[in-house]
């Protein structure tokens, strides 16, 4: 009887370690304030919903914090009702309390998460760069083999990350992010505190980003992935879990 319950005990033991393997841990901004224009913002339910699902779909767990935790606030201008995946969303008690209770990002364990997903919005723009927890989820995750994806102004959060080898994270690899083109066409080119393309190729990123603006496109290169536009966030989904399934 010893021997049956120590088995058990065990193989119980690799469930647990087996469901940590597939976690994702996706990160939204706590930031709804659009600079000083009295505007607001939040991060694009769309660059949510659309890898959200893709992933949870293919049977990933998922987790999601925020910088400061509690509710995320939505940009008002991203809640597009005939979207598919935002009509889940309405529809989707679990997700809609996950977005709500949002964890602190400062209470995640990376070693918990195969991947990393930073959704967009412009709110992130304000709270991502410069964040010590974001910076140390990004540089360990990777590190420990796992992947990091971030899509249109989420690959804000990549800004200034360096790995221990001493080089961005960035440097080197194929990236696609929202483009100083569709910044412009946004009209807030002298609004966003930086123009995230050209700092992201300062940094050493080689930019894939499509020439046309509002069109899918997104990029995996060495585990780090990265996606336009909103167009471009079920894409992303697809991609991390193409990589995921890699890493299994």
């Amino acid at each position: 009887m010893t021997r049956i319950i120590l088995f058990i005990l065990l193989i119980n033991s690799f469930a647990v370690l087996a469901a940590n393997d597939d976690k994702v841990l996706f990160v939204l901004t706590s930031n709804s304030q659009l600079g000083d224009t009295g505007k607001t913002t939040g991060f694009y339910l769309s660059e949510l919903t659309h890898p959200y699902y893709v992933i949870k779909d293919a049977g990933y767990d998922i987790d999601i914090v925020s910088i400061k935790g509690g509710m995320a606030p939505i940009d008002p201008n991203s809640i597009n009702e005939g979207d598919k995946d935002n009509q889940r969303f309405l529809n989707d008690a679990t997700l809609m309390r996950k977005v709500i209770t949002t964890k602190k990002i400062s209470d995640a364990n990376y070693q918990d998460y195969q991947a990393i997903v930073f959704a967009g919005g412009h709110g992130t723009m304000w709270d991502f760069p410069n964040n010590k927890h974001v910076k140390s989820l990004i540089k360990n995750i990777y590190e420990n083999n796992g992947i990091v994806a971030s899509v249109c102004h989420g690959p804000s959060a990549l800004v200034d990350v360096k790995l221990s080898n001493g080089k961005y994270i960035v440097d080197g690899k194929k990236i696609a992010v929202f483009t100083n083109i569709e910044e412009r066409i946004a009209g807030l080119t002298n609004t966003v505190p930086f123009l995230l393309q050209s700092t992201l190729i300062e940094q050493g990123g080689i930019d894939e980003s499509g020439m046309i603006p509002w069109t899918e496109h997104a990029v995996a290169d060495q585990r780090l992935i990265t996606g336009q536009n909103p167009q471009s966030a079920h894409k992303l989904g697809k991609l991390i879990v193409k990589e995921l399934k890699k890493l299994n």
